[in-house]
């Protein structure tokens, strides 16, 4: 071969004798075949095989399974967000003239997208109260194809009744899907419980380093994940093989981490529930918390997210407070080892647990515990103040 070719064609290494505990970042486009015939047939190979570079790649494969394996599943397909994940469910299963029912305390984008791209293509959407558990059945018409869940709820920490809510489904033959990111599936396992979808914004804990954009969707129905990946392809979905490589790099530590995180989150939800009116602080392992009896029944532990309701003497001056941490940062998305805070406004369109005003969520990462405690316990003094106990007395 000449000296231009060489450049371009890579001669045959034996990897006899080399093991490595690391994954191997596979890139690629182009999936190259052995003859014309193995070509032709490639739509043969079906939707676990390689055809292209856009559909997957042992790298992607190995994230899939292993996800499979914690949502104890069937099939796992990755995407490029956590709000991809659901709206690709939505996508691969409603048609115009179906009505998808979300809670109100669901991911806000979710309401947008229904709002704003199914209902004007004729698929409609209706919101309802999260903690209505088995009374979703009331709700359920001959339109209703989807109950989406989020247990807890973004940023309110309300648990759903999901049991409940599956029995309801399914005696109409409704799909229900449950948005499971904040207790990850090693503190709950939606597919476990009946639903037909668990979805999880690997962006959070299981990247776990804020360094990465990527969700997935775990099912145990073949026939559910092959109309997951038709709607993929359709639109052109994939996720990069370098950040599945950082998302199995993250999954390794996930567990500890998520252990160190919860219970110093726990920790202070306690602490400032003894020092400030306990239901201004959200956390679903409090007592009294909406949902916190079937947080203890369905759920074996919680995460390092929760929120403090800020009253209304308090707002002007947290803004500075906030500015003020030194080890916290102020930012969206939780899970990473970075600690955060992140000043929430909260619209409702049902009343259940509604919180007007400014809802602070925390998401504690692995600095030390004394360092995040003096940043948080400024707040905790500012609520604390005599108007705070007065709305309550």
């Amino acid at each position: 071969m000449r000296d231009k070719t060489l450049c371009v064609k890579r001669p045959d290494i034996s990897h006899e004798g080399f093991a490595s505990l690391a994954v191997p970042t596979y890139r690629a486009s182009t999936i190259v075949f052995d003859s014309a015939e193995a070509y032709a047939k490639r739509s043969q190979r079906g939707p676990d095989g390689y055809t292209y570079g856009l559909h997957g790649t042992p790298t992607s494969r190995t994230l899939e399974a292993s996800i499979t394996g914690l949502e104890q599943g069937l099939r796992t397909v990755l995407v490029p967000s956590g709000q991809a994940a659901i709206t690709i469910v939505f996508l691969s299963v409603l048609m115009p003239g179906d009505t998808v029912l979300i809670p109100d305390t669901a991911y806000p984008p979710v309401a947008g997208f229904c709002e704003n791209y199914l209902k004007p293509r004729g698929i409609s959407y209706r919101i309802y109260d999260p903690m209505i558990g088995g009374a979703i059945a009331g709700l359920i018409d001959e339109t209703v194809k989807l109950i989406w869940t989020e247990s807890p709820g973004s940023t309110t920490m309300e648990i759903q009744d999901i049991p409940a809510i599956v029995a309801a489904a399914r005696k109409r033959g409704v799909l229900t899907g449950c948005d499971n990111t904040w207790a990850t599936p090693l503190h709950f396992k939606p597919l476990a419980f009946g639903m037909d979808f668990s979805s999880m914004a690997l962006t959070k804990y299981l990247g776990g380093h804020s360094d990465l954009l990527m969700g997935s969707i775990a099912v145990k129905d073949i026939d559910l994940h092959r109309r997951l990946k038709a709607t993929m392809r359709m639109i052109g979905l994939g996720v990069s093989p370098d950040d599945c490589a950082l998302a199995l790099r993250g999954m390794e530590t996930m567990g500890v981490r998520l252990a160190h995180s919860g219970r110093v989150a726990l920790d202070f939800a306690r602490r400032i529930a003894d020092r400030v009116p306990e239901d201004l602080v959200l956390h679903p392992a409090l007592p009294g918390a909406p949902g916190h009896e079937t947080w203890k029944r369905d759920f074996t532990g919680s995460s390092g997210v929760f929120s403090i309701v800020i009253p209304p003497h308090a707002e002007a001056a947290l803004p500075d407070l906030l500015t003020a941490a030194k080890v916290f940062s102020i930012g969206a998305s939780w899970g990473g080892t970075h600690s955060l805070l992140a000043p929430m406004t909260i619209t409702r369109a049902t009343k259940s647990n509604a919180h007007p005003g400014t809802i602070l969520r925390i998401s504690i990462g692995l600095e030390d515990q004394d360092d995040l405690w003096a940043d948080l316990e400024p707040i905790v003094d500012l609520i604390a103040t005599e108007p705070a106990m007065a709305r309550t007395g």
